[in-house]
């Protein structure tokens, strides 16, 4: 497949989460809340989380923003759900790399459709959109944990 076919392709999977995101919406119950935005662009994500027994049973979150913040929070919810907390960290780790523009390896890091936010490593600016939703995953792991 060449570059210009494979952005495309890129593209449509980035929009498909931001039209139709997965997992956006409020838990019922017990779970965690952990509200970030990103003041420079004014992404806002309030992520919410089950977990239980040292597994994310679930996750959902809402808020508003770009494309690529709303998109990349639909793909983080879809990864880490059913993982233990720390895959879920592992997953976010490298996440981060991937956004530094280093290559993970596909046997770590099962990408999915997370592949097609790999572009935005060349777009400095963006980075913060396409790692907010993880950060608060981190967060709400960190506070999961201290409870």
């Amino acid at each position: 497949m060449s570059f210009n076919n494979l952005d495309t392709l890129y593209r449509q999977v980035i929009m498909d989460h931001y039209k139709n995101p997965r997992n956006k919406g409020s838990l019922e119950g017990d779970h965690l809340a952990i509200d970030m935005n990103n003041p420079t662009c004014g992404d806002r994500i309030q992520l919410q989380l089950k977990i239980e027994d040292g597994v994310v049973e679930d996750a959902k979150f809402d808020g508003e923003g770009c494309s690529i913040s709303l998109s990349s929070a639909s793909m983080m919810t879809q990864a880490v759900q059913g993982k233990t907390v720390e895959e879920a960290l592992e997953m976010s780790k490298l996440f981060s790399a991937m956004m530094q523009g280093e290559e993970v390896d596909p046997e770590k890091f099962d990408l999915e459709d997370i592949e097609a936010l790999q572009g935005v490593s060349q777009f400095p600016a963006r980075i913060k959109c396409a790692t907010l939703s993880w950060k608060a995953m981190e967060q709400g792991v960190d506070q999961s944990e201290e409870a």
